[in-house]
């Protein structure tokens, strides 16, 4: 009867290896899959902003839907596309300062 018992253990512990095994390469197979819900994730989200912004701030939407209009879709493309790119210089300066300004001070 003891035989039986360590003999049912040690199996035990053997299938519980195998599935803690099968468990990692399932999780190391689906991370792909997992990347792209996540992007449709971050869409949907990202729609939802968009949607809670023009309800709060009508007035805002019209008068950049305005500004389209006026001053053509290409003009208005150019100064977004400088102002991005304007954005994203200062957010990089920022970050960069403190630890530039710490070699000298």
């Amino acid at each position: 009867m003891q035989e039986r018992l360590i003999e049912l253990q040690l199996r035990r512990g053997r299938l519980l290896e195998r599935i803690a095994q099968q468990r990692r390469t399932l999780a190391v197979q689906t991370r792909p899959v997992t990347r792209a819900l996540h992007v449709g994730d971050r869409l949907v989200d990202g729609f939802d902003r968009c949607k809670w912004f023009a309800l709060q701030y009508p007035l805002t939407v019209t008068a950049v839907v305005g500004a389209l209009v006026i001053l053509r879709p290409a003009t208005a493309m150019r100064w977004a596309r400088r102002g991005f790119i304007a954005w994203r210089t200062w957010g990089a300066v920022r970050t960069a300062l403190p630890g530039f300004l710490s070699r000298f001070l």
